[in-house]
């Protein structure tokens, strides 16, 4: 991971406005895909995000449409961090790579908000709601991205996606995930029309708060995002309400979430549905189904780099470890 960082500043003063060097480079221990350091210079700082090293998967680690799609958000109402300059070259670190503005915000990385007293964990929740529907009614055709996903049913086109990219990477035989495909394939509803600019990783720890008030100050790691269907991002977020308690990604089954201000599933998609001004979700089963199936299989692959050596994360291993129960529950809770 490591690059040449005089190589760098000399680079980026020369590309972006303001730019000072000399500079010093700080990975950050999250995610486990792009990796992404803290850039520090003597203009300020500033956050860079590249592409692994190593022999990738196709179509993986697309840190342009990150950059793309930031760009694009701008003056929108979804909070995104400012981008300031894409880097196609790999001869400049290695591979290639943006850098954006950084925020200095609040993450929380327990869904459970331990860190918050229990009567905001509410308000939090409701935040995210707020962005999610900012995100989903984003006019597509004004912020320039017509052409950011295919036509057609997103659902199938993800299905086939996600099923390749978990062959790919597969290194043992979990029964549970052909199951899951098989009655992805079978239970497929009828297209809907519905196209949103949807985030693909939507979840508490990938926003950045304000460090005073329950605010959003920027929705971070769009390496999935696309043109599809906009309840695919609800359903993945509501996925981690299912999930069981973990080292590595925890859930909130266990927990009472209305003792400690947490929203129910129901809740949280009444609210959803509410700000979008519909009156409900048909096919919730699926959609869930297809959120364990889908994220099951970033995990592997995310195991699978992580046994090449070539993870961005310390924990790719553990991680690899959840795609086995993930599938397990995912058949015996929606099948």
């Amino acid at each position: 991971m490591d690059f040449d960082q005089s190589k760098l500043a000399h680079y980026l003063e020369q590309h972006i406005d303001g730019f000072v060097g000399p500079l010093s480079a700080e990975k950050f221990s999250g995610g486990q895909s792009n990796p992404t350091f803290l850039i520090s210079a003597q203009s300020g700082r500033y956050v860079l995000r590249r592409k692994p090293p190593g022999e990738l998967l196709k179509s993986a680690h697309a840190v342009d449409r990150e950059f793309r799609v930031i760009a694009a958000l701008a003056e929108s109402d979804v909070p995104v961090a400012g981008a300031y300059h894409l880097c196609a070259d790999d001869a400049v670190i290695g591979s290639m790579f943006y850098v954006m503005e950084y925020i200095d915000g609040q993450v929380y990385w327990d869904p459970a908000l331990v860190e918050v007293a229990s009567g905001e964990r509410s308000t939090i929740y409701s935040e995210m709601n707020r962005v999610l529907a900012a995100l989903h009614s984003v006019d597509i055709e004004a912020v320039g991205l017509t052409d950011f996903g295919r036509p057609g049913n997103y659902y199938q086109r993800q299905l086939d996606r996600w099923s390749k990219q978990y062959q790919a990477s597969a290194t043992e035989d979990i029964p549970e995930m052909a199951t899951l495909q098989h009655w992805l394939v079978q239970h497929m509803p009828v297209d809907d029309g519905r196209i949103a600019l949807v985030h693909g990783d939507f979840r508490l720890d990938n926003m950045m708060f304000h460090r005073q008030q329950p605010k959003v100050l920027a929705l971070v790691d769009w390496e999935l995002s696309t043109l599809g269907h906009p309840f695919a991002d609800l359903a993945y977020q509501c996925m981690q309400l299912r999930m069981g308690d973990n080292p590595v990604m925890p859930g909130l089954a266990a927990i009472d979430r209305e003792a400690q201000g947490i929203p129910t599933e129901q809740a949280y998609v009444a609210e959803y549905c509410q700000r979008m001004g519909i009156a409900g979700i048909d096919n919730w089963p699926f959609y869930m189904a297809f959120s364990f199936y889908r994220f099951a299989a970033i995990l592997q692959g995310v195991k699978k780099r992580g046994l090449e050596g070539n993870a961005s994360g310390e924990k790719a291993l553990q991680m690899g470890e959840l795609v086995n129960p993930l599938a397990k529950q995912a058949v015996e809770q929606l099948l």
